[in-house]
């Protein structure tokens, strides 16, 4: 059997940060989470990563500034948005970088899980 995929969940948001996690582990991933994208980019965990789900705007770093700077260092990774400040050039300039989803919170626990299987089906970009 293989090795279940790796996520890797970043929100400044803790309580967000482990819901979501929770609700990912469920469904049979391993998940390591961080409180900001400079944490998640110091891990050991981001050549493991087969999928980011990442809050947007975050103290220092936002998800949209990793997103960018992963892909100019070569990593493509599958990336999710969630966001409580929805704002519609946010969600363009994710999606045009090449995100699964943009979601606002509270998004809905399953909408999520079918946006992970979307990513994770992806041939890998990096």
């Amino acid at each position: 059997m293989s090795n279940p995929q790796v996520i890797s969940i970043i929100d400044d948001d803790g309580s967000v940060r482990a819901a979501t996690a929770n609700l990912v582990k469920s469904i049979g991933y391993v998940v390591h989470t961080f409180a900001s994208a400079e944490d998640f980019l110091r891990s050991p965990y981001l050549r493991d990563t087969s999928c980011v789900i990442t809050d947007i705007r975050m103290p220092a770093m936002s998800g949209l500034e990793l997103q960018a700077h992963l892909l100019a260092k070569g990593h493509g990774l599958p990336f999710i948005f969630v966001t409580a400040f929805s704002a519609e050039s946010d969600r363009d300039r994710a999606l045009k970088a090449g995100a699964t989803c943009f979601l606002s919170k509270p998004f809905d626990g399953e909408i999520l899980v079918e946006c992970l299987k979307t990513a994770l089906a992806q041939p890998a970009g990096h």
